[in-house]
């Protein structure tokens, strides 16, 4: 089997940057025909870049968000951390709003929070090392958790992934992209598929131009043309991402999964989530109580700043679903699998 550190080879692209004075963000709104990174030196434009999906993908958003705290702390002026913490709150509520459902946010600033307790007159750099470990740690959970859910997967299988999960939404390596490298590295994946993910097509844009530069060959198809897929046989697994797992193993993901759950059920094709722990909400029991995030309605009445649709039609813009637990063949994170997840076996990987 392939080791983590050979997966290195299908892991190139890396959407942060810290550079020392500046944050930059791989622009993914301009993908895939422009590389460009956007500089940020304050968090106040951090915030605007996770609003604006400059940066996506919870993982990074949560990365990115620890990030501009370190920026923010450049403003502040005090000697020790817990004063310090006062003055940075203001910045931390901004960033938390940025992007309400992806749990990682409030994550990733709720450590920030943390390591400024009874920090002293180095707490910059107190902060600082706490957004790099945040970052490692996201790096070396996906590669766990790439070997983990490839083997789960039969030689020789097809896959599907809906959105975008990889090196542009995490760390590096990805999540749901993380077990598809680690499978196409093991030989375990033969096929890969990816859906558009309408209206902002992350999966056309993002995620078949990001395998393209690890060399895995992918096939992208038609959101609508994914239950077909699966009556033809060519997939045996459907394998996504998350932005909030809840304590049932309920599943905030991006709109469209839960349509991919219910097709995959009824073909006998089976249904991974991967996310790491810190997307798990064990204080939200069930996807009931998620508050779904909703954008701008012009995002499905224009194409590149271009009205297609007539005056007057009004459009509904979620930009996440939920998934019942029950659809769910397997949640991998970096602690192991929770195969047929419910609230029980939940508690078992994590306990209150």
């Amino acid at each position: 089997m392939t080791t983590p550190l050979d997966y290195d080879r299908f892991d190139h692209v890396r959407p942060i940057r810290w550079t020392g004075d500046a944050l930059e963000l791989l622009d993914q709104r301009k993908l895939p025909f422009t590389v460009e990174y956007v500089r940020c030196t304050g968090s106040d434009e951090v915030a605007d870049a996770i609003h604006a999906l400059t940066v996506r993908g919870a993982p990074a958003i949560g990365i990115a968000a620890a990030w501009g705290v370190v920026l923010a702390a450049r403003s502040v002026e005090v000697g020790e951390g817990g004063a310090a913490a006062a003055q940075l709150e203001p910045a931390l509520q901004r960033l938390n709003a940025a992007r309400p459902t992806a749990v990682n946010l409030a994550w990733a600033l709720a450590r920030m929070r943390g390591v400024l307790v009874g920090a002293g007159p180095d707490w910059r750099q107190v902060l600082e090392r706490e957004a790099q470990a945040i970052t490692d740690e996201d790096l070396a959970a996906n590669r766990r958790m790439g070997q983990s859910g490839a083997a789960l997967i039969a030689p020789g299988s097809g896959v599907l992934t809906h959105c975008n999960t990889g090196s542009l939404a995490t760390a590096g390596f990805g999540t749901a992209l993380g077990v598809i490298r680690a499978g196409v590295a093991d030989g375990r994946i033969s096929r890969v598929f990816a859906g558009e993910t309408r209206p902002w097509n992350q999966g056309a844009r993002l995620t078949v131009w990001e395998l393209q530069q690890d060399g895995i060959d992918a096939t992208l198809i038609a959101d609508a043309a994914a239950a077909h897929l699966m009556a033809s046989g060519q997939v045996q697994w459907v394998i996504v991402g998350a932005d909030r797992i809840c304590a049932n193993g309920d599943t905030a993901n991006k709109i469209g999964t839960y349509a991919l759950a219910i097709a995959a059920r009824h073909h006998g094709v089976k249904f991974m989530v991967v996310a790491p722990s810190s997307t798990v909400d064990m204080a939200t029991a069930s996807g009931d109580l998620i508050a779904i995030e909703e954008r701008d309605p012009a995002e499905l009445l224009q194409f590149r700043g271009e009205r297609v649709v007539a005056e007057g039609v009004r459009a509904w813009n979620p930009v996440f679903d939920v998934t019942p637990h029950t659809l769910i063949d397997a949640i991998v994170t970096e602690r192991g699998v929770v195969e047929r997840p419910d609230t029980s076996a939940m508690r078992v990987h994590f306990p209150a």
